[in-house]
């Protein structure tokens, strides 16, 4: 038989028995016992050639059964408890063919559970004489009884005396199995903060020996504060005047020892919040050493545990420039203008004239002056290092001349119809402002439409008729001198168009054609009157007849004088209508004679 059967609990084992005789037995009878808890032995099972049977009221009674062959027998047990986990015999009789007995020990196992490790809810200061518990590992349900080991930073804590303490608690539960308890006591030092602890749990299983790992758990140790950390949590850079300062510090002990600020020569306490101290809208006054420290009374010499930070608190005052305000120059002289704002950094300088840049530096040149050399020139400040400081100034540049035309000519040429209108512009600059005033002669009709004055020019625009020739002279004076622009006009005298002119000869052929039509309604209602004259409807002599004929001779002949009028002021044609037969032309009484005849 085998020395140790190993088997699972709650697992089916066979139990081996072969035994063999020197001689062939007549008879072979084959009995199991096993050992109870007092020492005695109990028969389980009996077999011969006859017969086989378990017995009866013992505790395997209904768990095993027995199967031979010609070698031996094999005992089977089913549903393996821990209380079987005992020694059993195999006896064997062969009567004359002699007799023997063998053992097997069998070896139950069953796996405990994983491992729970929980570290303590409070924290452990290195200041403890004697190791304190940091952690208790437990693992439950094992046969046989498992075995706990610790590990820092997976590295196995042994126990030491006066360092590590390892505290087992075993527990056998009703069902058999074992319930194991480690707790780890442990002096801990600064070091250990960032520490894992972790246990292990080996346990035995058959033919083999296993582990299972607990997860690593951090503890909280409490340390005394050994040093303090100062520093300047925003702005970021560097300051300037009127930002807000905020100033952090802490200390490396645990938990967190409060903190307080001060200057460097002053005892005064600096208000603060767990260890932020904020200083708002800070001036250059604000700046200096701000000492920070610990109230850790826990601390060696908690006197000396302080950290401290020099704050600089950068500043740029207002811009002044010279000449002040503004400066009085006359044309062609040069200046020189400055502009200096003390900081606690480099500057840099640039000036500005109507928004464009026109030197940089803080001295700005201004040679031979002209009236574009006038007006407001800005200079801006600024640090290069710290774009958050600026700061500007100005000066008023005033030119004093005389006064000066837009316009490089002084008499100007110009033609214009009789009836049209002109503008003429007069534009002058100079300081003090120019006074403009026109002299126009060849015009009556003229006014001023348009006069716009700044500090230094001045715009005048007047407009007139043009009628004559005209010479219009403007006159611009200031304290320093004359300026005079001439215009001379050259009027052009009015033409008749075409269209004027088809206008005349049309009346002209509408006047012919009433003449034409009247004459020859005069000679119709003159032969009229003859033939009735001849009829003697007529009863008139000579006489008569000399009166009507003068009549309508004189009648004719005002007409006819006023046609000859008209075509002399129309310069018609109608002389020709009044010719001959021959084409020359008759005298007014031939021609009243012919009606007459």
């Amino acid at each position: 038989m085998e020395d140790t059967v190993e088997v699972y609990m709650d697992e089916s084992v066979e139990i081996p028995c072969l035994y063999t005789f020197t001689k062939t037995p007549e008879m072979v009878m084959v009995q199991w016992f096993v050992r109870e808890r007092e020492g005695n032995r109990v028969r389980i099972s009996y077999s011969d050639l006859t017969m086989q049977k378990v017995d009866e009221d013992t505790s395997y009674s209904d768990r095993i059964s027995v199967q031979s062959n010609s070698d031996g027998e094999t005992l089977t047990i089913q549903d393996v408890k821990l209380s079987d986990e005992r020694e059993f015999f195999c006896q064997v009789s062969g009567l004359a063919a002699g007799n023997g007995e063998g053992r097997t020990l069998l070896k139950v196992f069953h796996p405990p559970e994983p491992p729970v490790i929980e570290g303590v809810l409070s924290g452990v200061s290195v200041s403890s004489d004697s190791p304190a518990k940091i952690a208790s590992c437990e693992t439950r349900d094992g046969f046989p009884k498992p075995n706990i080991t610790w590990y820092r930073d997976h590295i196995p804590i042994h126990p030491a005396n006066g360092l590590v303490n390892v505290v087992t608690l075993v527990t056998r539960e009703s069902s058999g199995l074992y319930t194991v308890q480690s707790d780890l006591h442990y002096k801990v030092t600064k070091e250990d903060k960032d520490s894992h602890f972790s246990c292990e749990v080996s346990y035995f299983v058959p033919a083999a020996v296993r582990t299972s790992e607990s997860k690593g758990i951090n503890i909280t140790v409490h340390y005394p504060t050994s040093s303090v950390e100062i520093w300047k949590e925003s702005p970021e850079g560097l300051v300037k005047e009127g930002d807000t300062v905020e100033i952090r510090c802490q200390g490396d002990g645990n938990p967190p020892a409060p903190i307080i600020f001060n200057r460097e020569q002053s005892d005064v306490e600096l208000d603060s919040y767990h260890g932020l101290l904020v200083l708002k809208e800070v001036s250059r006054a604000d700046s200096d050493v701000y000492e920070c420290h610990s109230l850790d009374l826990d601390a060696v010499n908690h006197d000396e545990v302080v950290d401290t930070l020099q704050l600089t608190v950068h500043y740029l005052d207002p811009a002044v420039v010279m000449p002040k305000d503004s400066e009085v120059m006359l044309k062609g002289e040069s200046l020189t203008a400055t502009c200096n704002a003390l900081s606690s950094l480099e500057t840099a300088t640039v000036w500005f004239k109507d928004g464009i840049e026109v030197g940089r530096g803080h001295i700005m040149q201004l040679q031979d002056a002209t009236f574009d050399t006038a007006g407001q020139y800005d200079c801006a400040v600024t640090v290069p290092s710290l774009p958050g400081l600026q700061t500007s100034g100005s000066v008023h540049i005033i030119v004093q001349g005389a006064p000066q035309m837009k316009d490089a000519e002084r008499e100007i040429e110009q033609t214009e119809k009789v009836g049209g209108w002109l503008n003429l512009s007069c534009e002058v600059r100079g300081y003090p402002r120019p006074a403009i005033t026109w002299s126009i002669t060849g015009s009556q009709s003229w006014r001023e439409v348009v006069k716009r004055e700044t500090e230094e020019q001045v715009h005048s625009v007047v407009m007139l008729k043009v009628t004559t020739d005209i010479v219009a002279v403007c006159n611009s004076t200031n304290d320093f001198g004359i300026e005079t622009k001439i215009y001379n006009i050259r009027s052009i005298p009015f033409s008749q168009t075409p269209t004027a002119r088809k206008t005349s000869v049309d009346n002209s052929g509408v006047i012919i054609v009433v003449i034409i039509v009247s004459i020859l309604l005069l000679a119709i209602l003159g032969s009229v009157f003859y033939f009735l004259y001849k009829k003697g409807k007529l009863p008139c002599g000579r006489s008569g007849k000399q009166e009507i004929i003068n009549a309508y001779s004189t009648k004719e002949k005002t007409s006819k004088d006023d046609i000859v009028v008209e075509m002399k002021a129309k310069k018609t044609e109608e002389s020709v209508l009044l010719k001959g037969v021959n084409g020359e032309k008759k005298p007014l009484n031939d021609q009243n004679n012919i009606l007459s005849s």
